[in-house]
């Protein structure tokens, strides 16, 4: 199934938001400029505040871009807390927390019991078959994957990804949300790493045992592809925005399914562990300065 990508979309009225770190913080931001209410919830006060913070701050700099956008209107129609009943009247809630399997399950059943029946549940996974995620759902039909982009203000794609129980009309619906973003949908069938992951993934990967066996530097590597292929940016410095901790995680559900090939190199499971996680932590295969 396809869906038109010309079209506009109307938002969500009600969106509620289940993790507010980057992600869901830029998953708010982009249904906020939509005009949809918006729900975060989070694990805890001190969780709730940092969201609040981050989806501020990005508001902040929308209004600097577009002095036309109202900053007390925008922050008037977005709540965070840590009360999961803040979902009982949302339209769509997306589940945007660690990609960890087991974490999702349990932060999609919490979700799934507090929002309301004709509401559709959506995982922001990147890797994680949906419907393995969806075995477990109350309503599988109103379920689908949600793949949003690192950084979601910035990017042009959201991925949906349809189960084999989910309902076309759902999909359907789902594309004229993501049109009413100003994003462009695409559709995918449910497959562990679905189209973006998988591939980008293996590009990433092979890039990482490139750097591991000096065939050349992070920044040749990237201009390799930036210059020779026209990418919009190299691997390695995608895998530093992206995070090497969502990375490694994403390789090794794949090598799951699909075996050696997605083998994470040790270089990338040594950088890990020593807390080498990219922007966000200021270094990876890049030294990062900005503000994170």
């Amino acid at each position: 199934m396809s869906v038109d990508t010309t079209s506009t979309g109307t938002a969500p009225g009600r969106v509620g938001v289940l993790g507010g770190g980057r992600m869901g913080a830029g998953i708010a931001h982009a249904f906020l400029l939509a005009g949809s209410s918006v729900s975060v919830v989070e694990r805890d006060d001190a969780s709730a505040d940092a969201a609040s913070q981050r989806v501020g701050d990005s508001l902040r700099r929308s209004v600097e871009r577009d002095p036309a956008l109202d900053a007390t209107e925008l922050h008037g129609r977005l709540s965070t807390g840590t009360d999961i009943a803040a979902f009982e009247r949302c339209d769509l809630v997306i589940e945007a927390v660690p990609e960890d399997r087991e974490l999702k399950e349990q932060a999609l059943a919490r979700a799934e019991a507090a929002m309301p029946t004709h509401a559709t549940l959506a995982s922001n996974t990147s890797s994680i078959s949906i419907d393995d995620l969806a075995a477990n759902r109350l309503r599988p039909a109103r379920f689908l994957g949600l793949h949003f982009f690192n950084p979601v203000p910035a990017s042009a794609l959201v991925e949906i990804v349809r189960g084999t129980a989910t309902d076309s009309d759902v999909v359907a619906r789902a594309g004229g949300w993501v049109a009413a973003l100003g994003k462009t949908p695409i559709v995918v069938s449910d497959s562990p790493g679905f189209a973006s992951s998988r591939l980008g993934v293996v590009l990433g990967l092979e890039a990482i045992r490139m750097l591991e066996e000096g065939v050349a530097s992070a920044a040749d590597i990237d201009a390799a592809m930036t210059l020779g292929y026209r990418h919009p940016m190299g691997p390695l410095r995608t895998t530093d925005i992206v995070g090497l901790d969502v990375r490694l995680g994403i390789a090794e559900e794949l090598e799951r399914a699909f075996g050696e090939r997605f083998a994470p190199p040790a270089l990338l499971r040594r950088m890990v562990a020593e807390g080498k996680l990219g922007r966000k932590s200021g270094e990876g295969f890049y030294t990062w300065n900005e503000e994170r």
